[in-house]
C-alpha cells in the first residue's frame, strides 16, 4: 500500500516528526561528540593525587583513584582546567536533557556559554576554585548545587571548560530525583522550572491529541517521542549506558507526565531565590522604608528646554511604569522638536537612579541580567569585528562593561588586546577576578579621564550613553581617554525606529527608568565632529537587537501581573500567585509567536539596514 502524498499529511504531525526527528538525531548526534576517558586501570588505586587538581562530587558519588588520575591526564592534555565527568549510567531523561542544552562541539569555544554538566563530578584547578571563592574541603554538594557550582565555575575557565563520560564513575547511589530537586536542579542552572513544566504538559497534550485524532501519522508522532530515549541514547554505539534505558523508553509517557506535574506543584510552592533566605525580610522592610513617602523625591524638577540643543520646543512622546521590575512610579520622555533628542523629563535624581537600579544588575536580578548578557555572543562579536578594516588594537577601554561580557566574547576577534572595564557596579571587580578584563575601574568615567588621558587604541561605550546623566560628557571623557589617531565604537538604541511608534510603551528600547537619554543618530554624528572625530562607518540594520516583540510580551506581562514575591511590593497572597502563574502561563503561546516574528523582524532589518539600535565608528584626528 503506497502512502499519502505529503499534501495529505495532517501539518500538525509532520511538524512533530519533523521536530522529533531532528531532535532524536541531534541528541545522538551529540552523545557521540562527548569524549570518553579510558577505562582506569586497577593498578591506579595507590598512586598519589595529582597535584593542582581537585574532584568534587555529589554526595552518593564515590570515585576512585583511577578515575580521577584519567581524568587529571585528559584535562591537561586538553589545556582544560573545569572538567564536568558524566557517569556512564547517567540516567536517560537526564542525558537527554543535557543534550538539549550542551553541544559539545562548542561548548569550550563558547565563551558565554553557561556551565553545564550531569551535576555528580566536576574536576577543577585549585587556582580556578581560588579565584571563584570556592573552599573544596566544604560540605559535599547535592545534584543541584554541584549543577550551580559548574555554571559558576565555567565563568572563571570560560574557553577552558569541557565534558567527559568517565567508564568507571556511577550515579547509582544518589537516590531518586522527586519534584523539588528537579525544580531545584533547573533553577540551579538558570532555567525556570514552573515555565517549563507548564511546556512539557502542552507537548504532551498535543502528542495525545493530534494520537487520536490524526490517524497513523498521529500515532507515528507520539511514538517517535516513546522511543526516542533508546534512539537517542542505545545501540551498540553509545557510551553512555542508563541502567533505566529500558523503564525510560517503557513507560515515557507516563514518567514524562508525572514529571512534569511533581515538577509544577513543587515550582508553585518555592518563591524566587532571590526572596529566601535571612535577608528577604530586610530587603522588603529596607524597600518601604523608601517607599514611605512616594516617589517624588526621587525626581528632579521637569526642565523646560532640551539638554542637547537647548530648544523649548518639547512634546510627550511616552508615558510608562517601571515595566522591568515593577517597581512604583511614572516616567516622562519628552522629546525636541528641533534636534529630535528624546530624554527623561523630569530626570531621576541619583537617589532616584540609585532605587530603580537595585536589584537589577545585581542582588535580586543579577543572575537573571547575567544569563541575559551572556546570551547575545553574536552581537559583540559584530560589535568587535566593526574595526576589522580599520586597526589592529592593542589596548581596549570598554565604558559601561558590567561584568565584562563584551570583553570576553571579543577576545575571539582579538586575542591579542588588553581589555579593560569600567563600570558603576561592583561587577567590573568581578569582571578582574573571571578574567573577563585585565584591569577593572569602578566609578563615573568622566572621573577617570585624567588619570587615562590618552592610554587607549579604543575606547567603546555599547548601550551605555543612554543611561548617563550627561552624554556630552561621556564624549569628552572618551576624547581624552583616547590617544590621538585612537577609535571610539558606539551603539545605542534608535527613537527614530519604527516600532518604537508601533508598539508604544511597550518598545523595550525605552527601558525606563534606566535610559534617561535616547540620541538620534545625526546627533550623535554631529557632537563627534564637535571633539575631532571623523565618523568612519555606521550600521543599523547589523546593530538590531531582536527582541522588540518577545520584549513587549514580557513587559505586558509585568504589567499584568508584577512578580508576586518582589520585596517592593506588597506581601504575596495565593491570589496573586495564582494570578502570575495564570498569567505566565497564558503568555507562553505569545512568546512562541513574538520569537517567530523577531525573527522575520531582524531577517526585514539586516537587509534594509533599518533596526531598533545603531552602531557607529569614528576616528580622534591628530590635531
Amino acid at each position: 500500500m503506497t502512502p499519502p502524498p505529503l499534501s495529505r499529511v495532517p501539518w500538525t504531525s509532520a511538524v512533530l516528526l519533523a521536530v522529533l526527528g531532528a531532535g532524536t538525531v541531534r541528541a545522538g548526534r551529540r552523545l557521540r561528540a562527548i569524549p570518553v576517558l579510558p577505562v582506569p586501570p586497577s593498578a591506579a588505586a595507590g598512586v598519589p593525587r595529582a597535584a593542582g587538581w581537585r574532584l568534587l562530587t555529589a554526595r552518593g558519588v564515590e570515585a576512585d583513584a583511577g578515575t580521577f588520575l584519567t581524568a587529571c591526564a585528559y584535562a591537561e592534555g586538553e589545556g582544560l582546567r573545569v572538567l564536568d565527568l558524566l557517569p556512564a549510567d547517567l540516567a536517560a531523561e537526564r542525558a537527554l536533557g543535557l543534550l538539549r542544552l550542551v553541544d559539545p562541539v562548542r561548548y569550550r569555544q563558547d565563551r558565554l556559554g553557561e556551565g553545564r554538566g550531569a551535576g555528580f563530578a566536576v574536576l577543577v584547578t585549585e587556582e580556578v576554585l581560588a579565584r571563584a571563592g570556592v573552599d573544596p574541603a566544604g560540605p559535599r554538594p547535592g545534584p543541584a548545587e554541584l549543577l550551580a557550582l559548574t555554571r559558576r565555575l565555567k565563568e572563571y575557565a570560560a574557553d577552558a571548560t569541557g565534558l567527559a563520560i568517565a567508564p568507571g564513575l556511577s550515579c547509582a547511589g544518589t537516590g531518586r530525583t522527586t519534584g523539588p530537586t528537579r525544580a531545584a536542579e533547573l533553577r540551579a542552572q538558570g532555567l525556570p522550572p514552573g515555565a517549563l513544566a507548564a511546556a512539557q504538559l502542552g507537548g504532551l497534550a498535543l502528542l495525545a491529541g493530534v494520537a487520536v485524532r490524526q490517524g497513523r501519522w498521529g500515532l507515528a508522532a507520539a511514538g517517535l517521542y516513546w522511543l526516542q530515549p533508546y534512539l537517542a541514547l542505545g545501540g551498540p554505539g553509545s557510551p553512555l549506558r542508563p541502567a533505566d534505558l529500558a523503564r525510560a523508553t517503557a513507560a515515557r509517557p507516563v514518567r514524562s507526565l508525572g514529571a512534569a506535574l511533581r515538577t509544577a506543584a513543587a515550582a508553585g510552592k518555592a518563591p524566587d531565590a532571590g526572596d529566601t533566605g535571612p535577608d528577604a525580610a530586610a530587603r522588603a522592610a529596607a524597600y518601604r522604608e523608601e517607599l514611605a513617602d512616594g516617589t517624588g523625591h526621587f525626581f528632579e524638577p521637569r526642565r523646560p528646554d532640551c539638554p542637547w540643543c537647548g530648544s523649548a520646543r518639547l512634546t510627550v512622546r511616552v508615558r510608562v511604569p517601571d515595566l522591568l521590575q515593577g517597581k512604583p512610579g511614572r516616567f516622562t520622555l519628552e522629546q525636541c522638536g528641533d534636534c529630535g533628542h528624546v530624554f527623561q523629563n523630569p530626570r531621576l535624581t541619583v537617589e532616584g537612579l540609585d532605587f530603580y537600579y537595585r536589584d537589577f544588575y545585581d542582588g535580586r536580578g543579577g543572575e537573571g541580567a547575567g544569563t541575559v548578557f551572556g546570551r547575545l555572543g553574536a552581537a559583540y562579536r559584530g560589535r568587535a569585528e566593526m574595526l576589522l578594516p580599520h586597526a589592529e588594537p592593542l589596548s581596549w577601554l570598554d565604558v559601561g562593561t558590567g561584568h565584562g561580557h563584551f570583553c570576553n566574547a571579543a577576545r575571539a576577534v582579538w586575542p591579542r588586546t588588553r581589555f579593560d572595564g569600567l563600570d558603576m557596579g561592583d561587577g567590573v571587580r568581578e569582571a578582574e577576578r573571571r578574567g573577563w578584563v585585565e584591569s577593572g575601574y569602578q566609578g563615573q568615567f568622566p572621573e577617570f579621564a585624567s588619570k587615562l588621558a590618552g592610554q587607549y587604541e579604543v575606547v567603546s561605550m555599547y548601550h551605555y550613553l543612554e543611561h548617563t546623566r550627561d552624554p556630552l560628557a561621556e564624549l569628552d571623557a572618551a576624547a581624552a581617554v583616547l590617544a590621538p589617531g585612537g577609535f571610539l565604537t558606539i551603539e545605542l538604541p534608535d527613537p527614530e525606529s519604527r516600532m518604537a511608534r508601533l508598539l508604544g510603551p511597550a518598545w523595550l528600547p525605552w527601558f525606563q527608568p534606566q535610559h534617561q537619554h535616547l540620541v538620534p543618530a545625526a546627533n550623535l554624528r554631529e557632537a563627534l565632529a564637535d571633539r575631532g572625530f571623523t565618523v568612519l562607518a555606521e550600521e543599523h540594520g547589523p546593530a538590531h537587537q531582536g527582541n522588540d516583540f518577545f520584549g513587549a510580551v514580557a513587559l505586558t506581562a509585568t504589567r499584568l501581573a508584577p512578580d508576586p514575591d518582589r520585596p517592593w511590593g506588597p506581601p504575596p497572597t495565593p491570589r496573586t500567585r495564582a494570578l502570575a502563574a495564570a498569567v505566565r502561563v497564558a503568555t507562553l503561546p505569545c512568546f512562541a509567536g513574538a520569537a517567530v516574528l523577531d525573527a522575520l523582524r531582524t531577517a526585514a532589518a539586516h537587509r534594509t539596514d533599518g533596526g531598533n539600535a545603531y552602531r557607529m565608528l569614528a576616528r580622534k584626528d591628530d590635531l
